[in-house]
């Protein structure tokens, strides 16, 4: 595969390692490292697309349903299930169930679960008042939406936030599902932001400025594990067609790790375009692999004024995952990779290697960093 990369660095000693050209990376030029952050095409994320429809029209809809739909109820509940999708297919659900910016006729917050699966074939919504809010509403909340829609249990449920993890956590095991805290529910996410737009911004009881009840945690990053120390990392870019070989790799190579699907999330990207990641070598890295598939990890992320590496992983644990010595080509290296980051949409990726050298990923981690939802 073509990398394009720069600075590789030991993980756990504070200062940057010399500069050396890696045989199978075309090398950009190290200094400046801004470079990196202006040669990276524009592109377009798309909306995503949300199939919607009320309770009394589960069966199927049309284009004529889908022009109208900013013309329906902002407080009709939503159950829809692709009428194409094998409902056995869907085996992971993503969920949040919290407050919206909406009172109730009572002049309280009104709940709202939300439940899709990643591709968005399954949509649920219903809304709560406030006193109801309990693991035993949420259980009867899911074996309805699975009795209604003829649909089975999933074996896992995504969620995102710290603060419902009790409740969400109590239902999910009364119901043998696996629970699994994370912020890779970016369908979910997505969807979210959607809604605020369309519906609970146009819901008769929508309070504009008001303040998200159950704020994302930012928690101060820890010391990292023993287990997940690699030896050399570096800040590299990749073509995304080399990215989607990576990802497919995933699969005939059986290497570890976690994909998006660009088209899925409606994310537009032209196929030379540079995707930046980071790089981590190590001698023992199938087992390093291993124990970060068990993560969920979520995103990386240069802290410039520390001068290190915060991995994120779950819903609200991040860890020091590297850290170098800061000076103006450091600093600036660090820069340019958060700025291609951001040009790219929160778009990078982490690759776990036995050498810088190597042709082939251990591990291979497509992420996305998302800005927390309105809600």
């Amino acid at each position: 595969m073509a990398w394009l990369s720069c600075s590789p660095s030991r993980m756990r000693l504070p200062l940057l390692q010399t500069h050396i050209p890696i045989s199978n990376f075309t090398c950009l030029t190290v200094f400046p490292f801004q470079s990196l952050a202006i040669s990276l095409p524009k592109y377009k994320v798309k909306s995503v697309h949300i199939l919607s429809c009320s309770v009394s029209s589960i069966s199927s809809t049309n284009l004529e349903e889908e022009e109208e739909e900013d013309d329906d109820d902002p407080t009709a509940e939503l159950v829809y299930l692709d009428p194409e999708i094998d409902p056995e297919s869907i085996s992971e659900w993503e969920l949040d169930f919290c407050s919206r910016p909406i009172l109730d006729i009572r002049g309280k917050k009104l709940w709202e679960l939300l439940v899709c699966d990643d591709s968005l074939s399954l949509q649920y919504t219903k809304y709560f008042p406030n006193n109801l809010i309990n693991s035993i509403t949420l259980k009867d909340a899911l074996l309805s939406l699975s009795n209604d829609l003829g649909l089975p249990l999933p074996d896992k449920i995504r969620f995102f936030r710290s603060q419902m993890q009790t409740i969400i956590t109590r239902a999910c095991n009364e119901l043998a599902i696996k629970p699994v805290p994370s912020k890779r529910c970016l369908s979910l996410v997505l969807w979210l932001e959607d809604r605020y737009e369309t519906v609970y911004t146009r819901h008769p009881g929508f309070q504009k400025g008001a303040k998200p009840l159950l704020a994302l945690d930012n928690p101060f990053p820890m010391e990292l594990p023993e287990n997940l120390y690699g030896e050399k990392w570096a800040f590299v870019q990749l073509p995304v067609s080399a990215v989607r070989e990576e990802v497919s790799n995933m699969e005939t190579r059986l290497v570890f790790g976690s994909s998006l699907d660009l088209d899925l999330l409606g994310i537009e990207i032209e196929d030379n375009t540079l995707i930046p990641g980071l790089a981590v070598a190590s001698s023992r890295a199938k087992p390093l692999a291993a124990w970060m598939n068990g993560l969920e990890v979520c995103s990386i992320e240069a802290d410039v004024d520390k001068a290190s590496l915060i991995l994120s992983v779950g819903i609200s644990t991040r860890y020091i995952y590297a850290t170098y010595k800061k000076n103006p080509v450091s600093t600036s290296e660090a820069e340019a990779w958060e700025a291609a980051k951001k040009t790219c949409g929160g778009l990078h990726f982490l690759a776990i290697q036995n050498d810088l050298n190597s042709d082939d990923c251990v591990g291979f981690w497509l992420l996305l960093d998302l800005p927390p939802p309105p809600v």
